[in-house]
């Protein structure tokens, strides 16, 4: 019956959604429950118990009406009357032990989707992050696998349930009386035709208030961090902000009412249904007991059955609906999962355990615009608001030159050798940051190849690499957690005075323990608590404690006073010496120690050399070092 009608008819997803409710997609959730076939099994025989025992009822009733009140049984009356008790009592106890294993089986597929989903955001590329709202990525770990654990604990199970009752009901209603069964189940059609015209709104409507829901959250993630509160407070705007959430909350309260009041109105409908279908079993009922063809407690009986079929035959009506609308969530998920991880790890990759730090760039490009994972961008108030925070692709000048252009790098060639110190210098926007990108392997090259130690980088494990090369951002994030912590993130199992010598080498150990609570202070939300300076000096000496072969720094000291800026700078001597370092240089002092400067100009090293060769070429080095360098001399 459900096959051909309902079941089919929500399963190809004629409602027009570009996301179609397919038999693979149900067969890859049901995949998640494999490991758990066995509770699976055990709840199937709670349901069918339960049901068993629920079938019960009404025969005692019949034979209490027409056989032990009539005759003065009392035996048989204490009897029946305990066995209205035991039954009850029974099937609540089943049903403690069914709903245990049914948590079960719900929280273990979820858990497995959540870390699933987890791990595969943790090995997507800095692309995903930067094409992808973090908002959007809270959406789908919570709100999403909650709604899918929804349909794990309570779809699922209720349509099997109903199902299961629904079967033995009807078998033993044909037993009694085909006639009024047949009479019964006259409207059955009706339940049907209702279902397919309400249940394509209610999936659509479901599907709708999701996407509210991400926006939502994607505007409370980005105006609620640290970072977006400060801005909205800076500005005043925060009157234009409750009323952007207004907004939004509005059209999530207005689906939400659109979606009970259809669902409400389909189920008073289908209860008018219900209503003249019991009324025809009784009224023809009636007639056949006035006419000695039924006793008293047969028809009492079959009204109580007609009961218990038209309940979970309303439930199942709905099942389709229900069951597409849950499995909009499992979408969701999926989509994640089946984002592709553009940073792999080659399965036959090279450990790289001693490292000597030589750096090679072969013919390199890369284009940010290149396709990269992204998920379904979820819509903003205002389209034409599109905020980047990558430096390289700002626009930046030099003289009138402009540094926009689509390709980030192109054919890119240098070489440093292992132990020396490389220097970036060139105009905002002209690549550096992206060159410094590349090394660590947070993106792959758009063509070309970078080599640590002859090996290109795709052919090394993560680890290795990871583990060889140690970074410092212009922007320093800490977690909020305490600066211990947050030290012992490059390298857990260091012991306590490794985490102090690093923090001595990095010159921020004095300031720390002149905290109240020395290395157990709490950082705050970002490092906000502390200052640019202070945040700088923690980081390097997170790197410092990494003890990584090579470093690659943005030795961004413009913002900073004169002392932290003094005590960042003593600090990275201590901390390059011996490692091959690539350091985006804004100081004088940094260029003329490095062993090799790269000039970097709209996406091309278009100088290599040292200082003074570099002066005599008289090309864009020197017009940087007149506009931008020579001034800390005099500063100096």
């Amino acid at each position: 019956m459900w096959h051909s009608g309902g079941w089919r008819h929500f399963i190809d997803g004629s409602d027009g959604d570009k996301k179609k409710l397919t038999w693979p997609l149900i067969q890859r959730v049901l995949a998640y429950a494999r490991p758990y076939w066995g509770r699976i099994a055990l709840l199937l025989l709670t349901i069918i118990v339960t049901t068993g025992l629920g079938l019960l009822t009404p025969q005692i009733f019949r034979d209490l009406i027409d056989v032990a009140i009539p005759t003065a049984d009392t035996t048989r009356l204490n009897l029946l009357a305990l066995g209205l008790i035991a039954i009850p009592f029974v099937s609540g106890l089943i049903r403690v032990v069914q709903r245990r294993l049914n948590s079960a089986i719900g929280e273990g597929v979820i858990y497995d989707l959540r870390v699933a989903m987890y791990d595969h955001m943790q090995k997507q590329s800095l692309r995903f992050f930067t094409n992808t709202k973090s908002g959007e990525l809270l959406t789908r770990l919570n709100d999403d696998v909650i709604d899918a654990q929804r349909a794990v604990n309570g779809t699922i199970v209720e349509i099997i349930t109903n199902l299961i009752t629904v079967v033995a009901t009807l078998a033993v209603l044909l037993a009694m009386e085909w006639r009024l069964t047949l009479l019964g189940i006259l409207v059955v059609p009706f339940f049907i035709l209702v279902a397919r015209r309400v249940g394509g709104q209610l999936r659509t409507l479901a599907r709708e208030q999701m996407t509210y829901n991400a926006q939502m959250n994607v505007m409370m993630s980005e105006t609620l961090s640290i970072s977006g509160a400060l801005l909205v407070k800076l500005f005043g705007r925060a009157d234009t902000e409750v009323s952007r959430f207004q907004d939004r909350a509005a059209r999530v309260a207005e689906s939400g009412v659109k979606r009970a009041v259809i669902g409400a109105s389909m189920f008073v409908v289908i209860g008018l249904i219900s209503a003249v279908g019991t009324a025809l079993v009784y009224w023809l009922g009636g007639h056949l007991v006035l006419s000695g063809v039924f006793s008293i407690g047969t028809i009492v009986a079959f009204g109580t059955y007609l009961t218990q079929l038209y309940g979970p035959l309303q439930a199942l009506t709905n099942a389709p609906v229900d069951f597409a609308t849950s499995m909009v969530s499992f979408e969701r998920v999926f989509e994640v999962l089946d984002l592709p991880v553009e940073i792999a790890e080659k399965t036959d990759a090279t450990h790289l355990s001693a490292v000597r730090g030589a750096i090679a760039f072969e013919k390199v490009s890369f284009s940010y615009a290149a396709e990269g994972n992204a998920l379904r961008e979820t819509e903003r108030v205002w389209d034409e608001d599109q905020y980047t925070a990558s430096g390289d692709k700002s626009v930046g000048t030099q003289q009138g030159r402009t540094q926009a252009r689509e390709t980030a790098l192109t054919d890119v060639s240098f070489s440093i050798e292992p132990g020396q110190l490389a220097a970036l210098v060139g105009p905002s926007g002209a690549g550096k940051t992206t060159l410094t990108y590349l090394i660590p392997r947070l993106y792959d090259p758009t063509s070309g190849r970078v080599l640590l130690d002859g090996h290109d980088l795709r052919d090394l494990t993560l680890a290795s690499l990871s583990g060889a090369v140690g970074m410092v951002t212009q922007e320093t994030y800490l977690f909020h957690d305490s600066i211990r912590n947050n030290l012992l993130y490059a390298r857990p199992d260091a012991t306590e005075a490794e985490m102090m010598a690093a923090a001595k080498a990095a010159n921020i150990h004095d300031f720390i323990t002149g905290l109240p609570n020395g290395y157990d202070t709490v950082a705050g939300e970002r490092g906000y608590r502390l200052s640019g300076g202070e945040k700088q000096r923690i980081a390097l000496a997170r790197v410092i404690l990494k003890d990584p072969r090579i470093l690659v720094l943005d030795e961004a000291t413009s913002s900073l006073d004169s002392q932290s800026e003094a005590l960042i700078q003593a600090a990275l001597k201590t901390v390059m010496e011996g490692r091959t370092s690539i350091v985006i240089a804004h100081r004088l002092s940094t260029i003329l120690s490095a062993d090799v400067i790269l000039v970097v100009d709209r996406g091309q090293v278009v100088e290599r050399g040292t200082h003074t060769e570099l002066q005599a070429l008289g090309g864009l080095y020197a017009n940087l070092y007149e506009t931008q360098f020579r001034g800390q001399l005099t500063e100096a």
